[in-house]
C-alpha cells in the first residue's frame, strides 16, 4: 500500500531501481528473501528506537505493522514478558516466512501471533492492544488516513503508536527510493499525516534520529486522546 511520491520528486533512473523499490514495498521471490536478510541489519537501530520510543510494559499487547523478517517483533516479545502478546500483520508471504523462522520460539508458545493481510483491515478487536510499531513502513501506505484510522481503532484508550522513516533528505540520496514507489518524509509531513489520520495534534511528538553516516530518521510517537512528555531520542553510536 504505496502512495506515490510527488511529481517532482519521481525521477526516471535504471528500472533496476524502480524494481528495487517495488521489492521494499512488497518482498516477493528469492529477491525478496535476500532483502529480508539485510533488512534485519540495516533496522537494527530503527527498531531498538521505535521500541524504546513506544516503551512497552511487562504484559503489554503490542501489533506491529509491516514487521519484515521479524527483528523488531523479537525485540516487542521481550519487552512485555511472558505475561504478553504480539501480534503482526505484513502483506508479503516471504516476510511472515522469515519472521516466524527468526522468532519460532514466541510462536510455538503463542506469545507472537504473525498475519498475513492489509493494513486498512486489521485482523484484530477494537481496544485490543496497547502499542502498536511501524518501522520503514509508512512509505507505502497509499491510504494512510485509513490505515491510521484503523490503527486508532484498535488501539486502545492511552495507546501508543510509533511511526520510523528516514528523513526526506536522506532517502533523496537513493535512487530506489525516487522512482514513485516511496513516499517522502519531512518531520512536517509526518505530523501532518498523523493528524490527517486522526490522531491529536497535542499528543503528537516527532524527533530527529541520528543513523550515522550522515543519515537521519525520523521517530513519531502519537498517543490517543491525551498528551504526553515530548520523546526525545539520543543519538545512536
Amino acid at each position: 500500500m504505496d502512495a506515490p511520491a510527488p511529481p517532482d520528486m519521481i525521477h526516471r533512473p535504471h528500472p533496476w531501481w524502480h524494481s528495487l523499490g517495488r521489492q521494499l514495498r512488497h518482498p516477493t521471490g528469492l529477491l525478496g528473501h535476500l532483502l529480508g536478510r539485510l533488512m534485519n541489519h540495516l533496522n537494527a537501530a530503527p527498531n531498538r528506537a521505535a521500541v524504546g520510543a513506544l516503551a512497552p510494559r511487562p504484559g503489554d499487547t503490542l501489533l506491529e505493522l509491516g514487521f519484515g523478517p521479524g527483528h523488531g517483533l523479537a525485540l516487542a516479545v521481550d519487552a512485555v514478558g511472558t505475561a504478553g502478546m504480539v501480534h503482526g500483520v505484513d502483506q508479503s508471504a516471504v516476510m511472515l516466512r522469515q519472521a516466524g523462522r527468526l522468532n519460532r520460539q514466541a510462536l510455538a508458545v503463542g506469545r507472537l501471533h504473525l498475519h498475513l493481510g492489509r493494513f486498512d483491515a486489521l485482523p484484530l478487536a477494537a481496544a485490543s492492544v496497547d502499542g502498536i510499531l511501524a518501522v520503514n513502513v509508512a512509505y507505502f501506505w497509499r491510504e494512510s488516513a485509513r490505515v491510521l484510522g484503523e490503527a486508532r481503532r484498535v488501539l486502545r484508550p492511552g495507546g501508543r503508536l510509533v511511526v520510523y522513516v528516514t528523513d526526506a533528505t536522506t532517502m533523496r540520496r537513493w535512487p530506489f527510493a525516487l522512482t514513485g514507489t516511496h513516499r517522502l518524509f519531512t518531520a512536517v509531513d509526518l505530523m501532518d499525516m498523523l493528524v490527517e489520520g486522526g490522531f491529536p495534534a497535542d499528543g503528537i511528538s516527532v524527533s530527529p534520529l541520528s543513523l550515522g553516516h550522515g543519515m537521519t530518521g525520523l521517530i513519531a510517537v502519537a498517543a490517543t486522546g491525551r498528551p504526553f512528555p515530548s520523546f526525545v531520542m539520543e543519538p545512536q553510536r
